[in-house]
């Protein structure tokens, strides 16, 4: 199996890179929706339609993407184990453990949302609006540079 796995290696890296794009799309957008939807009136047209684009945004192309992202850098495991060797890499994984809470506080977030419970402002939005950029650009920059 890792021979075959080398042997589509590029590919595999390559719809990584292809789910982690998707992934960050919907990161860095969720909250500017949140944003927004802390300015509507609950049960208005408005708000009811940032229900739907939460809910949408975060089904349809984040979770997903999230587990796509997961299963192809997996395989890139699987195919090269001494991955795990390298202390970069052991960076990445700890900036990836971090984004994927920040995943799972904007998914009880955006259920807060739905069932018109919202408490936070939208600085308090604005502020982990960023949190996914310092992440990716950690993660990045450790992929690509591989410092240590």
């Amino acid at each position: 199996m890792q021979d075959f796995l080398l042997d589509y290696y590029l590919w595999i890296k390559g719809l990584h890179i292809i789910a982690v794009m998707s992934f960050m799309a919907g990161m860095l957008y969720l909250p500017r929706l949140f944003i927004y939807h802390c300015a509507a009136p609950i049960g208005s047209e408005m708000s009811e339609t940032f229900k739907i684009m939460e809910r949408r945004l975060m089904k349809i192309i984040i979770n997903p993407a999230f587990i796509a992202a997961l299963f192809f850098g997996g395989l890139m495991f699987w195919a090269n184990p001494s991955l795990f060797s390298q202390g970069w890499m052991h960076g990445k994984l700890f900036a990836l453990i971090l984004m994927g809470g920040v995943h799972g506080m904007y998914s009880r977030w955006r259920k807060n949302f739905a069932n018109d419970s919202n408490q936070k402002s939208t600085k308090f939005f604005r502020v982990w609006n960023e949190v996914p950029t310092v992440l990716m650009i950690v993660i990045v920059l450790l992929a690509v540079v591989k410092p240590f």
